[in-house]
């Protein structure tokens, strides 16, 4: 599967650097042939997530990481195109509100996460509060790990609750990053998207690779992986993602109920 190849390994000592963010390795060379590809996968994973959902057995999680321009909202637009809107919800998570900040940093992810026969696609995640708080100096060391802990508690009690996790780090490069921010000072269609912060977030680059390289190393688990997702290219980056998550389902193997009564001898008049 082309999935276990973006796998990090419970226990590696993952190196973000040696994964490439224009791999398109098991994928079509040309663009439309991917874009296909993922138009194929998602009428797959519409079939699957029917059954998903009807069944209200297993509850899925789908996380999307990945710093400014990777493509996180790209990314559900195209992988979940013909879903049923009804089974899938996306939680985005922003900067948090005088609410959420007054509890603890879990509390708002808690609430969010799949009931029974849900697809839930956390934009970001609890992954933040040991990324942008630790690059800015927000949190110290120690805390870091603690919160570290925390992650790993939190996703092995999901796990062991019924909740099927797939995180994905939507991996692109610098120079990457900067044409896409390019794009969005220029187009007027993409314009409504730049946001002067994300060039004082850009300066701290080296910063977040550190912090993304150091959590994900630590947080990739046998229950709750971690796969880097080639996002230099928009199409292979869906096409991955799609698969991935075909995959996933596939191996869920979800089926409908079998009626709860004899409906052979119900007549409809």
């Amino acid at each position: 599967m082309v999935s276990e190849t973006l796998k990090v390994q419970a226990g590696s000592k993952f190196v973000l650097s040696k994964r490439d963010p224009a791999d398109r390795d098991g994928l079509p060379t040309d663009k439309a042939a991917r874009n296909a590809l993922t138009a194929q996968l998602g009428e797959k994973l519409k079939g699957l997530q029917d059954r998903f959902a009807a069944e209200k057995k297993t509850k899925l999680l789908l996380v999307l990481q990945g710093m400014d321009t990777s493509g996180k909202d790209g990314t559900v637009k195209a992988v979940f195109d013909t879903v049923n809107p009804l089974g899938i919800r996306v939680a985005p998570f922003k900067a948090p509100t005088e609410l959420e900040l007054a509890h603890d940093y879990l509390w708002r992810v808690h609430a969010e996460v799949p009931q029974k026969g849900e697809i839930v696609v956390f934009n970001r995640s609890h992954y933040e509060d040991v990324l942008i708080t630790r690059v800015h100096g927000w949190i110290d060391a120690d805390e870091v790990l603690r919160r570290i802990a925390h992650i790993n508690d939190f996703e092995r009690m999901l796990t062991e609750t019924g909740t099927v996790i797939i995180k994905c780090m939507l991996h692109i490069s610098k120079d990457e990053q900067a044409k896409r921010l390019e794009q969005r000072r220029t187009d007027p269609v993409k314009q409504y998207k730049f946001n002067v912060g994300d060039l004082e977030e850009r300066k701290y680059w080296d910063k977040y690779m550190t912090a993304y390289e150091e959590a994900i190393r630590a947080t990739s688990t046998l229950h709750a992986p971690w796969y880097i997702i080639p996002a230099n290219s928009n199409s292979a980056r869906n096409a991955f993602v799609a698969q991935l998550l075909a995959d996933t389902l596939e191996a869920i193997n979800p089926q409908f109920p079998k009626p709860t009564q004899d409906l052979s001898k119900l007549v409809v008049i």
